[in-house]
Formats: C-alpha cells, structure tokens, sequence
C-alpha cells in the first residue's frame, strides 16, 4: 500500500513544485534527495494507518473465503489465529521505532533544508515577535522582534544575575550578527550596572562586542525537533529549558510521538483484526468503511491533543499517549467481541 501511494503522493507534489524548481535551476540530483527524503518522511507519518488498512484488507479476504471459520472450526483458538499478526506487527513496529528515531529524522532535515533553501527562499522574511531565553545560569534575553534571515534585532536587552540579584543590564534599540568575526554590533546602547547606593548608567551610540551566545539559536525553526535523533532530541530539549524556551511542549510532543507511534501502530493492527475477522453481510467495504472511520477517529484524537499540548499548558505525556490508551482500551474490548 505504501508503494502505491507514494509514487502518487511524489506525482502530486512534483506537480505542484515544479515551476519553483525550473525558476530556481535546482540540480537534478538535490531534486531526486529530496524525494527520497520525502518518501521517508511520509512513509513514516502515513505507515502506521496503511498497515491498518492493510491488515484490514487482507484479513477481510480471509473472512470471505470463510478461511478464518475453517481455522477456528478445525480446533485452532482464536488467540492461536492471532499470534502471527502480533508477531508480524511486533517485527514491523521495531523496525519503525528505528525508522522514527534515526532515518526519519535525517530525512526530515533534508526534505525541509530543501524547501526553505529553494522553494521558500523568497518567503523567508517573517520576523519573529517577543523572543525571551535563559542563555546560561546567570543570563537572559529578551528581544521584541527578532529576523532570522536578516541576523538582526530590535528592542534588544541582556539582564546578568547573581543569584536573584539583578548585577548588570544592557539595551539596545537594534542588535546586529556580524557573521565575518562573529561579534555583535549595538545601537543606542545604555549599560546599567546595580550597585548598592546607586546605579550607574552608561550610553553609547553604538558598540561592537561578543555576547556570550549564538544567534542561530535564539529562535530555532518550528521544525528543528523532527530533525534530531532521538539523544539529540533529548539534549535540545534540557538545553532549551535551561534557556526558558516557550517552545519545549512542542519539542517534547515530537519527542514522545518516537515512541508512541511503532505503539499506535500495534494497537492499530489489533483493531484491525477484530475488525475484520468477522464475515459480515456486505463484505469488505463494511470492513473498510468501519477500519476508515475509526483511523479518522484517531487521526483527529492525535492531532487534537497534540495542538492542544503545543499551545497551551496542557501536559505533552497525557496528550500524545492518550490516544493510544484509549484507542487500546477499544482494542481489548473489540477483540473480546470478535473472540466470542
């Protein structure tokens, strides 16, 4: 199913792109990486419902050749009848669980370096509101508008503590990256030192100086986290919350999903089985239409929670899990119906 769909989903999509990649002359090989690195990228989003479906449609043909009532009747158990299709599903779930934590990731670097480098090259000149960060254990920033393409800031403040002791704060109206020497160059700049009768406030037109950060990862890409493996991930994440990022239920979504999908997937081909294994009256396109519906059921509990878990305070842990738990819920109790 997969090698029937993603040559139409590489036609569509090549369809789409192909005016923005004869105007910008992309090589043919970069073209052809990126579609392997979309072929990837897709096929681990879409596999775990194609191998529902899959599981569906082969065991559907099973029930109306009334094989499966052949097995069962000849002395095979039900769970006997079930043991290859967890078996099956255990070899292809591990072998997803390395596709998500390592290939996926490499894939999804490439697919979208790709498409910000030559089909959103011209659309590159957002800016990026309200950036505030923890660079280390005594510092943060803070800056009002923030333009990734430019390497520029405005309304730009650094704060330096002592415990909970504010020491020294800098401003400045517009902060620039000097990416010849790696120095930062600052206007209307006012250095405010805290002392214990007074402070003592100092201005500069402008000041060439090193900040004791990057500036790269001031904001980083909203897909930053599908490109690292899985340690990677994990060290972005503590890195990113020692910085105060608002970002790190997005970056903590990503990082359960590496688990919870090869799960989905096993509890999905569970369904399946129960689903199908029964011979019904208008044979396999009721099969098909009941597996669809409750792969749209979970498609929209999935991507529910998980916007809800981005944008709020709602926990990351219960959003990603929860359709699984009770979509396996569904699954025990489905298969004990399908049993009897």
């Amino acid at each position: 199913m997969l090698l029937l769909f993603i040559p139409i989903g590489i036609t569509v999509n090549l369809a789409e792109k192909i005016g923005k990649i004869l105007d910008n002359e992309v090589p043919f090989i970069e073209v052809a990486l990126y579609y392997v690195d979309f072929t990837i990228y897709f096929a681990n989003l879409l596999f775990p419902l194609f191998l529902f479906l899959s599981v569906i449609w082969f065991t559907s043909k099973l029930a109306n050749n009334t094989e499966i009532i052949a097995f069962l009747s000849s002395g095979v158990s039900f769970w006997r009848f079930l043991r290859p299709y967890l078996i099956g599903a255990s070899i292809v779930c591990v072998l997803a669980l390395f596709l998500g934590m390592f290939l996926a990731p490499k894939a999804s670097k490439g697919f979208n370096e790709f498409k910000y480098e030559y089909l959103k090259k011209n659309e590159q000149t957002q800016e990026t509101r309200d950036v505030y960060r923890q660079i280390n254990d005594s510092e943060f920033i803070y800056a009002s508008h923030f333009q990734p393409i430019g390497k520029s800031a405005r309304n730009f403040t650094l704060e330096h503590f002592e415990g909970n002791e504010l020491k020294f704060k800098i401003s400045a109206t517009s902060l620039k990256f000097n990416e010849e020497d790696t120095t930062y160059s600052l206007t209307n700049v006012d250095r405010r030192i805290v002392g214990v009768d007074g402070d003592s406030i100092f201005h500069q037109n402008k000041l060439d100086t090193i900040l004791p950060f990057e500036f790269d990862e001031l904001t980083p890409e909203t897909y930053i986290a599908e490109t690292l493996n899985y340690t990677e991930l994990n060290e972005f994440i503590e890195q990113e919350r020692r910085r105060g990022s608002g970002n790190i239920n997005r970056y903590l979504v990503v990082a359960y999903k590496r688990w919870s999908i090869p799960v989905s997937a096993f509890i999905l081909t569970i369904i399946a089985v129960a689903v199908s294994s029964m011979k019904r009256r208008g044979g396999m396109g009721v099969n098909l239409a009941v597996g669809i519906t409750l792969a749209f059921i979970f498609i929209f509990f999935d991507k529910v929670f998980g916007t809800m878990a981005e944008q709020s305070t709602f926990s990351p842990l219960i959003a990603v899990w929860f359709p699984n738990i009770s979509f396996g819920v569904l699954a025990i109790f489905l298969l004990y119906r399908a049993k009897r």
